[in-house]
């Protein structure tokens, strides 16, 4: 992204970034799901993405104890099944809705659980790009 600068609009760097994202190996796209905090993991949000991360997972911090219990279950036979770890974009989800993904997708083949994670990640890198688009539009005011 970096050598991509400058960017014409906002939308030209959203381009841009859509189109190294589907360039990306499979390597490449791993690695972005280990930088990302396992969803319920409220440590792990605050370490693996601060205070966008917590936020985006939200959702979860009204969960009741047995739900977050199963997220955590749901997680480890998710990353047990699939070998990388469970990606949803948790933005506006509730906990119940996440751990219903969850659920639904822990089925499926793991390559098509690769495009799929694959496709949350690049809902939540678009939604982080508006957000710090957001910050440097008012921290320039």
């Amino acid at each position: 992204m970096t050598e991509s600068r400058p960017f014409s609009s906002p939308d030209d760097m959203k381009l841009t970034s859509d189109r190294i994202w589907s360039g990306s190996s499979r390597e490449d796209i791993l690695e972005a799901f280990e930088a990302h905090p396992r969803i319920g993991d409220k440590k792990g949000a605050e370490q693996h993405g601060g205070k966008w991360a917590s936020n985006e997972q939200k959702g979860m911090d009204s969960a009741s104890n047995d739900i977050a219990r199963a997220m955590m279950k749901g997680n480890a036979e998710y990353e047990a099944r699939m070998g990388f770890r469970y990606i949803v974009c948790a933005t506006g989800k509730s906990a119940e809705e996440m751990l219903q993904i969850l659920k639904m997708r822990v089925n499926n083949a793991p390559d098509e659980e690769l495009k799929t994670g694959a496709a949350e990640q690049n809902k939540i890198t678009h939604l982080r790009l508006n957000k710090l688009l957001s910050e440097l539009s008012t921290s320039n005011l």
